[in-house]
């Protein structure tokens, strides 16, 4: 069994200097597990100041969005070549950016092979909508965004891709998904990838789950059948709680072993 990944998503909470104690006090509270490989994923503003201050053995950093282009006039936009020497990982097609910010499926395409290009990790979001979940649209949903989101990268690339799967209907509703149903989910993504690329890479990409992840609930999520780790969204905004968190994914990892 590879590291468990755990991932924070600050999203638009704090300012520069917030982030800058938030991380000292997180380098207090979680302990360095060589089984768990820990990400955070702060505001743009903060990612260049937290680069200086980061324990790298302890945590890597990622952004949470990028343009699709490399450079030119797009202004006000962030590339992955921006990026590069930054951070690790790139979030891509947070179900956030999709619904609030109508990111189209092909437009996140074009997300994930800019990161990609520039030699950073995308973990490309997926998961379906409250509405889509009682029309019993799952499935569909599953197959038509991972198909779409992992269009332009190679045989060799698709094994730099981490896959979230997110329903958007526990998104901080405290509407806990079952481990059965994210299980499942979790076997129709890593399907999708073996009708397109064999089963060697879907068995190397990482899937991991996202959606009121918490410390009680964490090594339930981190047990459940071909989950590699989580994406934290409230919860990280918690150094206590991330850390405890953490502490679950080194046990569940201890226990796979």
């Amino acid at each position: 069994m590879g590291k468990k990944l755990i991932v924070a998503n600050w999203k638009m909470h704090f300012t520069v200097g917030q982030a800058s104690l938030f991380l000292h006090r997180l380098q207090e509270h979680v302990t360095t597990h060589r089984d768990v490989e820990t990400v955070l994923c702060p505001n743009f503003l903060a990612l260049q100041s937290l680069s200086l201050q980061i324990d790298r053995h302890k945590f890597k950093l990622g952004a949470q969005n990028c343009y699709e282009k490399d450079e030119g006039a797009f202004t006000g936009e962030v590339s992955a070549t921006m990026l590069h020497g930054l951070v690790n990982y790139v979030i891509v097609g947070h179900s956030e950016r999709r619904h609030i910010l109508a990111e189209s499926d092909k437009l996140i395409a074009k997300k994930v092979a800019a990161v990609v290009r520039n030699n950073l990790t995308p973990i490309l979001c997926v998961g379906e909508s409250e509405v889509e979940r009682k029309h019993g649209e799952t499935r569909d949903v599953l197959h038509d965004q991972v198909t779409t989101g992992i269009a332009h990268l190679t045989a060799s690339e698709i094994k730099q891709l981490v896959i979230a799967y997110e329903p958007v209907w526990a998104i901080g509703s405290g509407d806990f998904a079952k481990p059965g149903d994210v299980a499942e989910a979790v076997a129709l993504i890593r399907q999708q990838i073996k009708a397109l690329y064999g089963t060697p890479a879907s068995l190397m990409v990482r899937v991991l789950y996202g959606g009121s992840v918490d410390a009680e609930n964490a090594s339930t999520y981190l047990a459940t059948e071909s989950v590699d780790g989580l994406l934290i969204g409230g919860a990280s905004l918690n150094y206590d709680v991330f850390g405890r968190i953490v502490a679950s994914a080194h046990q569940i990892a201890e226990q796979e072993k």
